[in-house]
């Protein structure tokens, strides 16, 4: 059974003129109330359809009005209080810009409040104008997955241009891989230490912290704290309510190496990327897998992601890309990804490779076509809610959940 995850990307609704004459709109306090207001009827009815998840994203400073995301734990536990059986998550924590205790903690605490119905989810970061200012502390740089770019595309950069990327696509790597595997360790582990890497504990490490609680000798956790008084580990709680811990999503653009982070440790890596892609990477992560003695299905435990614009009719379809996605694709993502405009604008989103479009027939085809090549169990529908209103999103999960995922449940019996 495919399960089926809406995303939210919250926009502010507006025109062009409008974000122009109302610049800055993203800090627009009543429109972002009525999206805020909108959502419970969103999400409620995606309840309601069947829909196994509801993510948040995390990006800041979008002045724009695009993507409004700039804390999914919250917005988690707001969705929490009116839903009752789909799970509330993120996709997710740019976790390279975040103190891996606090995130530990935030999801562990989501995980209580809804009893299990939560999951967690990290990604890399890869705008630069937040991820270099937030994550400036930690050294975290904004990274365009260097090793997922074609040869033609490196060839067009000078000796400069490719050496940085790679420098920073190192340290962001790094610290990801880090704070992922510091986060699972505090939910698994009753107390955690750490000597190398970025993160010490205690610290300093050699010494320790002197701590005048002496009871935590005996009600801490075992090796917590020394025969010296001083403090040896730390031990984070709560432990969360799933056991070991929720399922944990990472975002994957275009770079194997976060698809082979995932497979041994059961990650479900969430393909930001052309079928191509996600269809290579699908084995690749298989065979990593296996490499722990996790035996998975080609595109089993893993997520494939496409914007949806579905409608009775394809001049419907298409009427919506323009209304609803065709500003933000040739702003944001034009300007930060590598998807392309051409001659023809609706064209450009269509064909970008991350979006499926059309009558029901034709979105119905090519989801099916592209199951045929990875056969994921999660498909994770990102939507520009509230720049598209609540009752079409509505009714285009209806038509999906309807007409589609019947189809796409038959191609994933594992």
């Amino acid at each position: 059974m495919v399960k089926v995850i809406l995303q939210l990307y919250p926009v502010i609704p507006a025109t062009r003129e409008e974000r122009i004459t109302k610049a800055p709109i993203g800090r627009d306090a009543d429109l972002y109330q009525q999206a805020i207001r909108d959502m419970p009827g969103l999400i409620k009815a995606a309840d309601e359809l069947g829909l196994w998840g509801v993510s948040g994203i995390e990006h800041h400073f979008h002045s724009e009005g695009y993507e409004i995301g700039p804390n999914p734990g919250l917005m988690n536990v707001y969705w929490s209080s009116f839903t009752k059986n789909m799970r509330v998550g993120q996709l997710g924590y740019t976790i390279t810009t975040h103190n891996p205790f606090r995130v530990a903690e935030d999801v562990a605490i989501i995980d209580h409040i809804t009893q299990g119905r939560t999951f967690a989810g990290f990604s890399r970061g890869f705008q630069q104008r937040w991820t270099d200012v937030i994550g400036q502390n930690y050294g975290s740089k904004a990274t365009k997955s260097p090793t997922g770019h074609t040869a033609e595309q490196l060839a067009a950069m000078t000796d400069e241009e490719r050496k940085a990327q790679f420098a920073d696509d190192a340290i962001n790597r790094s610290l990801f891989e880090e704070n992922v595997n510091l986060v699972v360790d505090c939910w698994t582990q009753d107390s955690v230490e750490r000597k190398e890497g970025r993160w010490q504990v205690p610290v300093p490490y050699e010494e320790g912290i002197e701590w005048g609680m002496l009871a935590t000798r005996e009600l801490g956790a075992p090796g917590e704290m020394d025969e010296n008084n001083r403090i040896r580990r730390v031990s984070v709680t709560p432990r969360p309510y799933s056991d070991p811990h929720p399922p944990v999503f990472v975002a994957s653009n275009a770079s194997l190496e976060t698809v082979e982070f995932c497979g041994p440790r059961g990650f479900i890596p969430s393909y930001f990327s052309k079928i191509d892609t996600a269809a290579k990477f699908g084995q690749a992560y298989v065979d990593a897998a296996a490499t722990a003695g996790l035996d998975f299905k080609l595109g089993q435990n893993q997520a494939l992601c496409r914007w949806l614009q579905m409608a009775e009719t394809e001049a419907e379809a298409r009427e919506n890309v323009v209304k609803y996605d065709l500003d933000i694709y040739k702003d944001l993502y034009v300007g930060t990804t590598p998807m392309k405009m051409t001659e023809d604008p609706v064209d450009s989103v269509l064909n970008s490779g991350m979006w499926i479009g059309g009558s029901i027939d034709q979105v119905r085809d090519q989801f099916v076509e592209q199951w045929k090549r990875l056969p994921a169990e999660y498909v994770v529908m990102p939507s520009h809610f509230a720049q598209q209103p609540a009752e079409d999103v509505i009714r285009q999960l209806e038509l999906f959940m309807t007409h589609v995922k019947p189809v796409l449940d038959e191609m994933t019996q594992y």
